[in-house]
């Protein structure tokens, strides 16, 4: 399997029917993607999702490779532990799962990232033509371009700072093991390819190995 990569924005481009919504946590996995749109309850959740407006599964998925750098900050309430954040300006590689869905689709996957109901369209406009938008202050609600594969706009969503601003934190081993699942889900990384990706991230490195996140993987251990 192919691992895509974004091409920069050359220029502000209108708004499509269908974009590329990158998830680079859990929304990797597709049984947890189907209650953000479908709605329901996600293996594990606590929370119930409304779903989206339009229940369709996303026309494509694929594994992708951004500008740009996974870490771990702030404490998740679900998983405990740091949780997974995009710095499109930080050296390196990030690794994801990018969804083809319609506009109204991404929309209401933000709404709800953003503890909102669903229903309205968001305002593409600032992201196609600067490759950001702050949408508000949250740890999900800012909203970057990183470029566009295949002329089809690749969107996903992040927090206002970036990595030097906040303290980073060590993610758990159960949040850490779900990651690596959707990484191997996504469908080109190895095991091995994973696990070393992972444990190097700021906030897990210092305190996994590779080999402690491979045994996540391979044995469902607790680190």
């Amino acid at each position: 399997m192919l691992v895509h990569t974004a091409a920069p924005l050359a220029e502000a481009i209108s708004t499509p029917e269908q974009v590329w919504y990158a998830s680079y946590g859990s929304n990797m996995h597709m049984d947890r993607l189907a209650a953000y749109i479908a709605g329901g309850t996600p293996p594990g959740a606590t929370r119930t999702y409304p779903g989206c407006r339009d229940h369709r599964a996303p026309e494509r998925s694929i594994a992708v490779e951004m500008e740009g750098r996974l870490y771990f900050a702030t404490e998740s309430p679900v998983w405990t532990g740091g949780r997974g954040l995009y710095d499109p300006t930080a050296p390196g590689r990030m690794r994801g799962r990018a969804h083809l869905v319609s506009v109204g689709q991404i929309s209401d996957i933000a709404a709800q990232e953003m503890y909102e109901q669903p229903g309205q369209d968001l305002d593409l406009t600032a992201a196609l033509r600067d490759g950001r938008d702050e949408l508000g202050p949250g740890r999900y609600e800012t909203l970057i371009c990183p470029g566009t594969i295949e002329g089809i706009p690749v969107l996903t969503f992040t927090a206002p700072w970036s990595l030097e601003d906040v303290d980073v934190l060590n993610p758990s081993a159960a949040y850490l093991r779900y990651l690596a699942a959707g990484l191997l889900e996504s469908g080109p990384w190895e095991e091995q390819d994973i696990a070393e990706y992972l444990a190097a991230c700021p906030g897990a490195a210092g305190h996994w190995t590779a080999a402690q996140v491979r045994e996540l993987l391979t044995s469902g251990g607790t680190g």
